[in-house]
């Protein structure tokens, strides 16, 4: 048997002698790892890896679920779309409850009003009173708002334009300006102006929560509170008292 130090240094003149293509294919990644950066980059691959999640809106919460399924076939850490361990999960559900309640209860009261925007929500009046429509409407807040949207709005979006712009203040200042105009354009098609305005405002709050702490769990929990008290109030029929709690 060689001693040690012969044995690398045979290997080392095996290696020389190896013709140019059969050195490439021994230091080439394995294919796995070449499809999960290919997959990870805005090559063919990674364009039409957006595209597929940006036509899943289509059909949401499409577009979450198959963001995860690309977080996990390009390998991308888990943590760079915000799924980070909370402390606790109990503390950042209660903060992230009582966050989008609030939040919920002051763009009611006193933002949207300043906008001049309709105190009744035309979208989801017909949730007024409605028992039997009322199921649908809380899983879809859960799951398509506080799930689907924080999962592609903030998470996804989030890291692929940190790639793309960076992480300096400045270009995180962009991607939220950016996150937070497409997220408002989305809910113009069904809700109007009104909405869209809402959509901007809380895209950029829950954008800007996002750039700072890295962390989507409770802005999920803030989200879907959110959206379930709008659903509360309108429920009870109390949208035009809540929006003249300030201006009468």
């Amino acid at each position: 048997m060689l001693p040690v130090h012969s044995e690398e240094k045979f290997g080392k003149m095996r290696l020389s002698m190896l013709e140019p293509q059969e050195k490439s294919v021994l230091s080439s990644p394995p294919p796995q790892n070449r499809f999960a950066a290919e997959l990870r980059g805005f090559g063919a691959l990674g364009i039409l890896a957006v595209l597929v999640i940006a036509a899943g809106q289509l059909v949401p919460p499409l577009s979450a679920v198959l963001v995860l399924v690309w977080t996990e076939l390009s390998r991308t850490p888990w943590r760079e779309i915000g799924y980070v361990r909370p402390k606790s999960w109990i503390g950042s559900l209660v903060v992230g409850v009582a966050f989008g309640v609030l939040f919920k209860f002051l763009m009611k009261a006193l933002v949207m009003p300043l906008l001049g925007a309709n105190p009744i929500n035309q979208a989801y009046h017909y949730l007024a009173g409605n028992w039997a429509a009322l199921p649908a409407a809380v899983l879809t807040m859960i799951v398509v708002a506080g799930f689907g949207e924080e999962t592609v709005f903030r998470g996804y979006m989030f890291e692929r334009l940190g790639k793309l712009l960076g992480r300096s203040p400045a270009a995180r200042t962009v991607t939220v300006l950016v996150t937070a105009a497409v997220f408002a354009s989305l809910h113009s098609f069904g809700q109007g102006l009104a909405g869209a305005q809402q959509a901007a405002i809380t895209g950029l709050v829950f954008g800007t929560v996002f750039a700072v702490t890295g962390r989507i769990w409770t802005l999920m929990c803030a989200h879907a509170a959110f959206d379930l008290t709008a659903v509360a109030i309108i429920y009870w029929n109390l949208e035009s008292a809540v929006a003249h709690l300030i201006f009468k």
